[in-house]
């Protein structure tokens, strides 16, 4: 099976291309978990929500994996959890760390920042430092030695260069 993961800074239309990925390819996809907690919880997370946010990122990733017999589109994956915990907090369980190298993907797409910023409560709240939020995303992709494409543009042009990058992968 391969496993694509779309990635980023906050507000850059993962949800919407990893949707669209996932219609083209007809592949199944897994939402991002901590959209899902920050709403039910009502508040932004604090570190002692951070293992319960990757604990239910993984749940999330491994019944998409039980149905997803060639290709599963991931909006975001263990890499957001590690990047976010780390900026905002200052650490991350070192649990969380490994599991994200033993569950590495096949492509990541980091999408560009490129796109309109949209406020959105307690789900988005850097606006204004997201050239340094990307930076720590690009970073961590890079330290981590693992396969990744940078898009930018509009939707259709952002569906085009990671549809070309997962063309590519399947190819191999």
């Amino acid at each position: 099976m391969i496993r694509v993961v779309v990635t980023g800074s906050e507000c850059t239309g993962k949800t919407t291309l990893a949707e669209a990925l996932a219609d083209h390819y007809r592949a199944n996809w897994v939402p991002e978990y901590a959209r899902q907690f920050v709403l039910e919880k009502g508040s932004a997370p604090a570190f002692e929500d951070v293992e319960t946010i990757a604990r239910g990122q993984i749940a999330l990733e491994d019944e998409a994996i039980a149905y997803a017999p060639d290709m599963l589109i991931q909006d975001t994956d263990l890499l957001s959890t590690v990047v976010y915990s780390r900026h905002y907090y200052g650490d991350c369980p070192g649990w969380i760390e490994a599991t994200l190298l033993r569950r590495a993907p096949d492509l990541y797409i980091l999408a560009g920042i490129d796109v309109p910023w949209v406020p959105d409560g307690d789900q988005r709240d850097r606006g204004d430092r997201r050239e340094e939020m990307q930076g720590l995303f690009r970073r961590a992709l890079t330290v981590r030695g693992v396969r990744f494409v940078e898009i930018h543009g509009n939707l259709d042009e952002r569906q085009r260069a990671a549809s070309s990058a997962i063309d590519a992968l399947l190819t191999r």
